[in-house]
């Protein structure tokens, strides 16, 4: 799922060891969202949007997800 993770961290000037603590994930979780390799569960999506003070749709794209 692409998201805007990394974008949004530069722009705060975080590391990604920085936001893994901020969320309470590691650093590899971090770097597989940023690389679209691992999809947020909806408690980390809220963790991360709130984090950049946006709403989830405004850090992940949820335009290629399929309905089951």
């Amino acid at each position: 799922m692409k998201s805007r993770i990394a974008e949004l961290r530069k722009s705060k000037k975080m590391s990604q060891a920085e936001l893994a603590e901020a969320v309470g994930v590691t650093r590899q979780t971090i770097t597989s969202l940023e690389n679209e390799k691992y999809v947020a569960s909806l408690v980390l999506a809220y963790k991360i949007a709130k984090l950049f003070n946006l709403q989830i749709e405004d850090v992940f794209d949820f335009s290629e997800v399929e309905e089951n």
